[in-house]
């Protein structure tokens, strides 16, 4: 079923298989007040997520999407986020600072915040949300209640054996990211060169395809529809994906247009070796 936004659309689906729709203009003016006070990425590592939250921070009107809340531990975003944790205070009143403290990260100078959730980390995160907002009875509900009405977009990667060939390789050869120019864009650890690991490879393919699994089975309980956004989608066509990102938003689309995509693509020769290796 389509969703439908505002009167004086017509809709036709969003992002290829999804079951979504995107609003088309029909000379309407596109202005850059967002339909939702806020946005979630929900995905998992090596999904194509940090391309997604560059190209919409990029824009300058789509907040400063990032993951917020990566470690799952209290001691950590209060360092994060400079918040003395010597102070006598309650928990809550710590999870109030930090909550605060994100959203004005995650905002930036825009009128929307944008928050990237890793499935590994979100079960944590959902518990601290219990904690801050106990009259509410869903997941969806203190999320709304921390972030406002929130839109919920899944970005996820159809071939996961790839995306779990992309982890190992980024684990063992600490680069996780190049810049569009082939700039180390984000490196973890030295430099080492990667090394074919079947078991590595497995192990990280079950339990990429689990959190898939996971975060369907959430949105099912919560009664989400997310926007659904395909790696393969956003590394074809990362500012056409972007175009409709902004679209659903309420924000203009032609935003994209001032956009240069950031990163470059880190599969190459080893990355399909390993691959036709894998699948024997």
């Amino acid at each position: 079923m389509c969703q439908f936004f505002t009167s004086g659309m017509v809709s036709a689906p969003l992002f290829g298989d999804s079951i979504n729709c995107l609003p088309f203009r029909l000379g309407v003016f596109v202005t850059n007040t967002p339909r939702y006070a806020s946005y979630i990425i929900c995905t998992s590592p090596r999904s194509g997520s940090t391309l997604l939250c560059r190209l919409l921070d990029a824009t300058r009107h789509a907040g400063h999407p990032d993951s917020h809340f990566h470690t799952p531990s209290l001691s950590a975003w209060m360092q994060t986020y400079d918040i003395d944790q010597n102070a006598k205070t309650t928990k809550r009143d710590n999870l109030k600072a930090v909550f605060a403290a994100a959203r004005t990260l995650g905002t930036g100078s825009s009128q929307i915040f944008g928050l990237r959730l890793q499935r590994a980390s979100f079960d944590f995160f959902r518990q601290q949300l219990a904690l801050l907002y106990p009259q509410s009875h869903t997941d969806k509900a203190r999320i709304e209640a921390a972030f406002g009405r929130t839109a919920f977009i899944h970005l996820t990667r159809p071939n996961k054996l790839d995306q779990a060939i992309s982890r190992l390789k980024a684990e063992q050869t600490g680069l996780w990211h190049r810049a569009a120019d082939g700039a180390e864009l984000e490196r973890l650890s030295p430099p080492k060169a990667p090394q074919y690991d079947a078991a590595a490879i497995s192990h990280h393919l079950a339990e990429l395809t689990e959190q898939d699994a996971q975060w369907a089975a959430w949105f099912k309980r919560e009664d989400i529809q997310p926007v659904q956004i395909s790696y393969d989608d956003l590394s074809d066509d990362p500012l056409g994906v972007l175009s409709k990102t902004l679209d659903m938003l309420g924000l203009d689309p032609s935003l994209a247009d001032t956009v240069t995509p950031p990163t470059a693509k880190l599969s190459d020769a080893v990355s399909l070796a390993w691959a036709d290796r894998f699948r024997g």
